[in-house]
């Protein structure tokens, strides 16, 4: 069997980072390795100033993500799955939806449980017409723990939410498209061309701007909007030369002159 780090592929060219989970004989599903591995890659790509936006994709064409492993979660006690995998989910999956750089979620299978809240970190999802969308948690007891009824309202809404979650319905990749969960159709197999012809016209755009656009629009929905502002408000005090002031006169122990 391969190594964990393996189901986790990472690369970075050309600007565009790349993420595949690669775990295609389980459905993509995630174990806490996976969970740790994609956290590291977040901090990875928001230290990289070379990455200009991020892909995040999978092997396979039957599942984008079957969400987390009920291996790996199934015989935790309540306090360490409370404590330990619903916790460190979110932390992975703020991290993702909090890149400094947009993300798009090339979905080119099935997007099922945990599968739809790992998309809803993606500023931009790509759904190949063959893929379904659901959230079957409650069928075995379970609610959606990866912010499937916050982060999943808040850019989805709340009705397909509803129809998923509560109900049981299982979208199609058209009605996902018009329900305002995917933002492009592809045909089977065409998802990442799709993507990548995203991607370079993210590349001849401003990155300075585009990461502070990223960072306010996240702010309005209610996505990390304290450190988002105390983060745009420091840079713009910083391209002032107050701070650079301030350091050299803490230095040479003067007072500093502004």
């Amino acid at each position: 069997m391969a190594d964990r780090s393996s189901l986790i592929d990472y690369s970075n060219s050309g600007g565009i980072a790349r993420i595949t989970i690669d775990r295609a004989d389980k459905l993509n599903a995630l174990d806490a390795g996976m969970v740790a591995e994609l956290h590291r890659i977040c901090l990875e790509i928001d230290s990289d100033a070379s990455v200009r936006i991020a892909l995040l994709s999978s092997a396979g064409d039957r599942a984008f993500s079957a969400g987390g492993d009920i291996k790996a979660w199934g015989d935790l006690t309540p306090e360490e799955f409370a404590r330990d995998w619903l916790r460190r989910g979110h932390d992975a999956f703020n991290m993702l939806a909090r890149l400094r750089v947009p993300l798009i979620a090339v979905l080119c299978g099935d997007v099922l449980g945990g599968g739809l809240e790992l998309a809803a970190t993606a500023d931009l999802r790509i759904a190949e017409n063959h893929i379904r969308f659901g959230q079957p948690e409650a069928g075995i007891g379970i609610i959606p723990g990866w912010s499937g009824t916050q982060r999943a309202v808040r850019r989805f809404g709340a009705g397909p939410v509803r129809r998923m979650a509560l109900f049981g319905e299982i979208l199609s990749a058209e009605q996902a498209l018009a329900a305002g969960i995917v933002d492009h159709l592809a045909e089977k197999g065409a998802g990442m061309a799709k993507a990548e012809s995203i991607a370079a016209t993210v590349l001849s755009r401003g990155p300075a701007a585009t990461t502070a656009i990223k960072m306010l629009i996240n702010a309005a929905e209610g996505e990390e909007r304290e450190s988002a502002l105390e983060t745009l408000a420091g840079l713009a005090v910083s391209q002032s030369g107050e701070p650079a002031k301030g350091v050299e006169a803490f230095r040479k122990k003067q007072k500093p002159e502004f």
